[in-house]
Order: C-alpha cells, then structure tokens, then sequence
C-alpha cells in the first residue's frame, strides 16, 4: 500500500490531544450557543410538541390545558427545551467537528466506507423521531385520553347532584414533555438499527446468517425494549416491536448485501477462495472416523 494511501499525520500524542481538546471546545461552544438560540423560542418549540396533545383533546371537544403543578416547573421546562433543542440543533456541527479529528487516521478506503454511516444516522434519528411525534403519540394520546370519564349529573328537589364521578385530563407540563420526548428518543434510537448492524457487518464483526440465527432471540430483546421504552399501552408496544423487528429484517438484507459486494471486490481481486472442505479427502477422512455410523 502506497504511502499516498493515508494522510500524513506523525504528530506526537500532545498534539492529538490538544487537537482533540480544541475540537471539544468548539462543539460545546456550539451546543452552548443553540441552547441560548432556542431558550428564547422556547414557547414556540413547546407549542409544536404539543400538538399531538392538543389534536386528541380537540377531537374530544376539551380544551387544551396543561398545568405548571409547581412553582418552579415552568422554569425547568424552558431548560429541558432549550437543552435537547441545542443539541439537534448543534449536532450537524458537532459531528463534523469529530470526523475532523478522526478522518486523519483512517485510510481513504475506511473514509469513504465510513463517511455514508456518518450522514445515515442523523437522518435516521429523524426519521424515528418524525415517526414518534406524527403516528406514535397521537395514537397513544388518543388511547390515554381514552379512560377520562364525564360525570352524570341528576336533579334532586331543585339541586343538582353528581351520580358519577367525572375522570377528566389535568397534565403536568413537564411530565407530558418528559413522555414526549421519552416517545422521540426512544423511536429514533430504535432507527439506528440498521446504521448499527451495516456497519458492524462491514466491518465484518456481525453477518446475515448470525443475525438470521439468532432472530428468536432478537424477537425477545425486542418485546423487551417494547416495554421498557414505551408507556404501559399495548397500542404503543406493538407499533415499536414491529417497527423494531422490521428494521432487524432491514438490516439483516443490508448485512446480506455489503457480504455480497465484499465478496465481488475479492472475486475481482482473485483473493476469493471456495470453501473445498467437504471435497478435501483428508477432511472427509476425518468426518468418517468421527461419525460411528456405518
């Protein structure tokens, strides 16, 4: 392999590190600047989160209200906001400042192999969380909502009086973005399966028949994560474990697939060798003094 293969870096281990250290202050300069950007449209961002909530209770002819049961929750949900908004918003620029660091000691090849996983991931994420916020919650807040109760109201001499109890909605503020968010981690998480899986099978730690033999196992670690992530409804565990689960069968396919371009590259190259075991004589020799029967 020619020297023109990779990229000159013989700095000493000080220079990565301080290398390293400039990198880490940009990127949390970065993530301090979008969390200022988005404290000051904080309102705006939490009126689009709770659009979902908002839908369902509108469907179901009730206003719209959400409650600050203490003091200082207002407060801390602006923070919540302005955090995880600063850092979507600052993650384009801190993932470049990491290929930064890193690109110079991989060889053009691994960059090239490794640049689309970069990209893929990001888009992903906001997939799953697109996926979350559009489909998921709306079903799950329709099914929640669904357990409220209107009071029947009868008259008695002249006055009136409850027969039964009313169950109507009162949120908190910060637990309904919590569950919110909690929805949008979890499902664009779960999207970066096949980025994971791909790469790995690229880089040959993981292959289509492992990951098709182990498929049973997978079926459990998924109902597991189902219900770990998700809220105790039905509705929302069946939509991620089927997601989940037809994600792992995506990624098995793309596995499948850079093993069959791996194979072509080596075919090409002529370092492709069939596996002649079974014709070997010696081998089958050896099979026949293990194998008792006749």
């Amino acid at each position: 392999m020619s020297t023109d293969d990779i990229d000159d870096s013989s700095a000493p281990l000080l220079e990565h590190l301080a290398e390293l250290r400039s990198r880490l202050i940009y990127s949390l300069a970065a993530f301090v600047l979008a969390m200022v950007i988005c404290f000051t449209v904080w309102n705006p961002i939490f009126n689009f989160l709770t659009n979902p909530i908002c839908g369902a209770l509108a469907e179901r002819g009730q206003d719209c209200g959400l409650y600050l049961i203490k003091l200082q929750e207002g407060f801390f949900v602006a923070i919540q906001i302005s955090l995880l908004g600063g850092f979507a918003l600052a993650f384009p620029f801190i993932a470049f400042q990491m290929w930064r660091f890193v690109a110079p000691g991989l060889y053009r090849s691994e960059k090239g192999a490794f640049l689309p996983f970069l990209i893929a991931s990001p888009f992903m994420f906001f997939l799953g969380a697109a996926f979350a916020y559009y489909v998921v919650t709306p079903l799950a807040f329709d099914f929640f909502l669904g357990f409220q109760q209107v009071g029947d109201i009868a008259a008695e001499g002249g006055e009136t009086a409850s027969e039964t109890a009313g169950i109507t909605f009162h949120g908190s503020v910060q637990e309904y973005l919590s569950l919110t968010v909690k929805f949008v981690l979890a499902f664009g998480l779960c999207f970066q399966l096949p980025v994971l899986l791909t790469l790995m099978g690229k880089a040959g730690l993981v292959s289509a028949e492992g990951l098709g033999t182990v498929r049973k196992y997978a079926v459990v670690a998924i109902l597991l994560l189902a219900a770990l992530v998700t809220p105790p409804d039905v509705i929302t565990q069946v939509i991620l474990f089927v997601v989940v689960y037809g994600l792992y069968e995506i990624s098995i396919l793309l596995v499948r697939r850079v093993e069959r371009k791996r194979e072509k590259d080596l075919r090409d190259q002529g370092l492709w060798f069939e596996d002649d075991d079974e014709d070997d004589p010696l081998m089958r020799e050896f099979d026949e003094r293990e194998d008792p029967r006749p």
